[in-house]
């Protein structure tokens, strides 16, 4: 605490597995549409990185549960790094690159962090 103000920040880690294949892992009933549910938040997810690393504005953050945890991060008041892992492997080759693509598009988008500062109570009452 420093005259007065409280500091504030959140730390935000995600996995973003990448798509599910259901014919490829064998999926059915329950994890069938779980995996369903993953492909639309990350095609959700990867549609907003594309509009803003275009300088668009974005209105889709309530579509899916993933975007909207990740809004403030992504061209919000945030500082954010991303990794993206990659396979050589040649039976790969279209994942590796689609991922390829997302980083390219992600490292575009521009965040502007500022320090998150609220007055405390016992500084309003001074």
């Amino acid at each position: 605490e420093s005259g007065g103000a409280v500091r504030t920040s959140t730390l935000s880690l995600v996995d973003l597995a990448g798509s599910e294949r259901a014919a490829a892992a064998g999926m059915e009933g329950q994890r069938l549409k779980e995996g369903g549910y993953i492909n639309r938040s990350l095609l959700v997810l990867s549609s907003i990185i594309a509009k803003l690393s275009e300088g668009q504005s974005v209105f889709e953050w309530r579509t899916s549960k993933l975007t909207r945890l990740l809004q403030s991060s992504l061209g919000g008041n945030a500082r954010t790094a991303m990794l993206c892992t990659v396979t050589p492997a040649m039976h790969s080759a279209g994942h590796t690159m689609a991922t390829l693509r997302f980083a390219t598009r992600a490292k575009r988008i521009t965040n502007v962090a500022k320090c998150n500062e609220a007055i405390s109570g016992r500084a309003l009452l001074r």
